[in-house]
């Protein structure tokens, strides 16, 4: 993987997400390469061979914090911040540093075990949040469609090592891609090691989409029989099939008082 520096750009960014002002994408690009991925549509290089870092991330953050009040900031919107190349260049490693410096606090969202790694850090900020993200019940199945991810089991383990540490812990069902997630199962899974489990669908916006090329090539190779079921299902939000299950999952919200935040 070839790492280089990116143009000058700002790190603390607006958030587009609800209740958070402010994100920190630590890379640009992630090696990661989840094929599913709606990022890659905004993609600056092939993530298969080169990811971005920022030049002086410490640096530029510490000017950054100056102009705002101390905050939770998001980590993890479009690029896991403990991809494989974090073990070396510690880009996440600086910015959580210079959080608690400043007297601010994080929610991450990954799909990596390396963040067990911060969890010191993570325990002395107020209130900071851990989410890990999962999709796939076969691991043989997520290969297909995760190019360098670690396997479901491995972020469960880290999962609940972060939970024994103290530390908040949330997870993310995403993508639920129609045919092939089995959602009950992963529920089963991460309700005793989170406060809160939110499901997504796969994210499609339309067929010229990098992300939905990916999937068509891979739905065609690796599952002729379901691809033109899944097809339908992705484009048209209204599909039955969306509809019996948000009614499935709001029925084991309601029976088990599990905390789901329903996006499907």
């Amino acid at each position: 993987m070839k790492i280089s520096t990116c143009s000058h750009r700002p790190v603390l960014v607006p958030c587009r997400l609800e209740n958070r002002d402010y994100q920190v994408d630590p890379y640009i690009g992630c090696e990661h390469y989840c094929h599913y991925c709606y990022a890659l549509n905004q993609a600056e290089t092939d993530w298969d061979k080169e990811i971005l870092i920022h030049k002086d991330i410490a640096g530029q953050l510490r000017k950054g914090l100056k102009k705002i009040s101390p905050q939770k900031l998001y980590m993890g919107y479009y690029t896991d911040p403990y991809q494989p190349c974090e073990a070396e260049y510690r880009q996440t490693r600086k910015a959580l540093e210079v959080f608690l410096e400043k007297g601010f606090s994080t929610s991450i969202l990954t799909k990596s075990d390396l963040i067990v790694r911060d969890t010191e850090l993570l325990k002395k900020m107020d209130n900071a949040s851990v989410s890990v993200s999962i999709a796939f019940n076969d691991n043989r199945i997520r290969q297909q469609f995760e190019a360098k991810p670690i396997n479901t089991e491995a972020r469960i383990e880290a999962l609940s090592k972060l939970r024994k540490a103290g530390i908040k812990t949330s997870a993310l069902i995403c993508p639920v891609i129609p045919y092939i997630t089995d959602v009950k199962p992963l529920i089963d899974m991460l309700a005793p090691l989170t406060d809160v489990i939110w499901i997504y669908g796969l994210s499609i916006e339309k067929r010229s989409d990098q992300n939905w090329q990916n999937v068509e090539v891979i739905l065609k190779t690796q599952f002729p029989d379901l691809k033109e079921q899944i097809d339908e299902v992705i484009f048209s939000k209204d599909h039955r099939y969306w509809t019996q299950l948000r009614q499935d999952l709001l029925d084991i919200q309601r029976d088990r008082q599990l905390n789901l935040n329903i996006h499907i």
